[in-house]
């Protein structure tokens, strides 16, 4: 079993992401950052985020039973949204790629 973090790097918008995937028993908590804010998968809590007032949207997967990859972050489904991801525009369904690209 991989216990290791893994940070991966990639680009949207001409913009560098960073997102991180760290294996937790036989799942992987996954999420990915930018500047204005954070999309993660379902074991993160957006509205625990909002108390510091950090935008923060939850993924649920386009298939499968959890989010395991950044691929699978970024094709998934916005399922949760707190308020303040929610005012930078963030909507109920944006695939995880457009809703990072809302919080740049």
């Amino acid at each position: 079993m991989n216990t290791i973090m893994e940070e991966v790097k990639f680009s949207l918008k001409g913009h560098e992401i960073t997102g991180y995937v760290i294996p937790i028993g036989d799942v992987n908590l996954v999420f990915a950052r930018t500047s204005q804010g954070l999309v993660g998968c379902g074991a993160i809590d957006v509205i625990a985020l909002e108390k510091f007032k950090i935008p923060a949207v939850k993924v649920r997967p386009s298939s499968g039973d959890s989010i395991r990859n950044i691929d699978d972050l970024l094709n998934g489904k916005v399922a949760v949204i707190n308020t303040f991801a929610q005012k930078s525009g963030v909507m109920q369904d944006m695939s995880g790629e457009e809703a990072l690209k809302t919080l740049m």
